[in-house]
């Protein structure tokens, strides 16, 4: 399976249902001041500098960034994006998404994905949050509800947006603070986390969270197909297998697909094999050639073609570029 995003994942905030570009429009309200004071204090206790710090909490990350970087394909965990403070921008298939302090992104289902930052400076900067998803511990906060949310019919972007405020916001802050008390961390962490499930699962998309963890729901079907997917990405796709594994029709299966990612199969496929491959380069030093085999291709030319396509810049090019942000102290 190819491995997730270890380098600044990118989330989002609003669709552009429209497929078009939208002009960014800031929000009034700023960014609550002790979030933010707590995220500065954390990236200072561990040198400062700018890149993804992480925490002593496995599933929680804090991010800065002083410039406006070229976009980053990465693969996305299913997970709950912060901004604290600036803007950013992502691609996924056919859809762009805006979003900008004290937004949050979920991601539902891990989604190949294309983003960057905007007009980040150091007088200026970027700081994020970043908290992946234990979806076992969601269910078992689902199963305890009283009154549990009802998903929303039918089939959508296995994206959401929406404001970080109150209670949510209140316990987002205490799992920054946590991180600066490493000793408070297994005894306080599981159930901090399980209170951020409860407040996004009581909240106004907690039908769209529960999608996540609700058994045979059409997003729960689609989602074990395309681990099916993840887990096999180097072989030749039959739609027909991927339908099978999600128990639906191949029309029905096909519609809801690309409901939820935005892509067809074909182009999940492409591009997990793409970022594996830009991930054996870069980490493992894999020729074009090697990694174009390794990540099922038979022809280097159509692996070079696709890459330049998708990334906008040729295989070796754009591991020069990534390693030379890396170099840079984008960690």
């Amino acid at each position: 399976m190819p491995i997730t995003a270890e380098i600044l994942p990118f989330p989002a905030s609003q669709i552009d249902r429209r497929r078009e570009a939208v002009a960014y429009a800031p929000p009034a309200v700023r960014t609550p001041a002790p979030l933010t004071i707590a995220a500065l204090e954390y990236i200072e206790s561990r040198g400062g500098g700018q890149g993804r710090f992480q925490t002593p909490m496995a599933d929680v990350h804090i991010v800065r960034s002083f410039q406006t970087i070229m976009p980053i394909h990465n693969m996305y965990r299913p997970s709950l994006c912060v901004v604290l403070k600036g803007q950013k921008e992502i691609l996924f298939g056919e859809t762009k998404l805006y979003y900008a302090e004290m937004e949050c992104l979920v991601v539902n289902v891990a989604l190949p994905a294309s983003g960057r930052m905007l007009d980040a400076t150091p007088e200026s900067p970027y700081i994020g949050v970043m908290i992946d998803f234990d979806v076992a511990m969601l269910r078992e906060v689902l199963q305890q509800l009283p009154k549990p949310p009802t998903p929303n019919a039918g089939s959508g972007p296995c994206v959401f947006v929406g404001k970080v405020d109150g209670t949510l916001a209140d316990c987002i802050l205490r799992l920054v603070r946590m991180a600066q008390i490493p000793d408070a961390v297994p005894v306080l962490y599981p159930a901090a986390m399980r209170e951020l499930y409860y407040w996004l699962l009581t909240g106004p998309y907690g039908g769209e969270v529960a999608k996540l963890a609700l058994p045979e729901t059409q997003a729960e079907r689609v989602a074990r197909a395309l681990h099916y997917l993840r887990e096999h990405y180097q072989e030749p796709l039959r739609v027909e297998q991927l339908a099978e594994v999600a128990m639906m029709s191949a029309s029905s299966f096909h519609q809801h697909f690309k409901a939820m990612t935005s892509m067809t199969p074909v182009q999940y496929q492409k591009q997990l094999r793409l970022l594996e491959a830009r991930r054996l380069m870069v980490s493992d030093n894999a020729n074009v050639s090697e990694a174009a085999y390794q990540v099922g291709y038979e022809s280097v030319s159509q692996f070079s073609r696709e890459y330049t396509r998708s990334f906008g810049v040729a295989p070796k090019r754009d591991v020069m570029n990534f390693k030379a942000m890396l170099a840079a102290g984008m960690r």
